[in-house]
């Protein structure tokens, strides 16, 4: 298996790169996101890989990140998703996005994502939840927007609202609230409700 590849950057053509490793040259898909981040050609690149063995072809993912390619994996342990189209959410999504998502159950989100439909979003939604959870809350550890979101989220579910009104009441919210505030208003709003 090939795990990582250092070398020389070669040729970019999206979404596929070439690297030469001491001479031998190595052909890679990558997503978007590690695309646009890629150094000029001639110059030096470490992509982290996921090598693929298929009956009609061995195939090569490259990412620039340990988290792009973690998230890779584990979207191609979901029902009906394969490579090209793990590829494609993670072009169109950053991991961040792709865990808020799920967290608030934004199917429309990944509906946006070319070849991603409705049933294929509520799936992920579905089988990403558990993979991305921890201790029954979304892991949103990135970002103050998103650690507010889901400390909100626990505070509603503490106080005995179910998880879709809960759910319902943090989207709403603005994307710099602290959480005192954001609770406030959650409660606000969902008192109207």
């Amino acid at each position: 298996m090939i795990g990582r590849l250092n070398g020389v950057l070669l040729e970019k053509t999206p979404p596929f790169v070439l690297l030469d490793v001491n001479g031998v040259g190595y052909e890679c898909e990558v997503p978007m996101s590690t695309f646009y981040n890629l150094p000029a050609i001639g110059e030096r690149v470490l992509l982290l890989t996921q090598f693929i063995v298929r009956e009609d072809a061995q195939l090569l993912y490259g990412f620039g990140s340990d988290r792009e390619r973690l998230t890779f994996r584990l979207l191609l342990k979901v029902n009906g998703v394969g490579p090209k189209s793990a590829l494609s959410i993670l072009s169109g999504l950053s991991v961040d996005e792709l865990m808020q998502a799920v967290a608030l159950q934004e199917t429309a989100l990944l509906t946006r994502v070319p070849g991603v439909g409705k049933k294929t979003a509520e799936r992920l939604m579905l089988e990403l939840k558990d993979k991305f959870a921890i201790d029954g809350v979304t892991a949103m550890h990135s970002g103050h927007h998103k650690s507010a979101s889901g400390d909100v989220l626990n505070a509603l579910l503490a106080l005995g609202y179910n998880e879709r009104e809960a759910l319902a009441a943090v989207k709403q919210l603005p994307a710099d609230v602290v959480v005192a505030e954001g609770i406030r208003q959650a409660l606000k709003s969902l008192s109207k409700a």
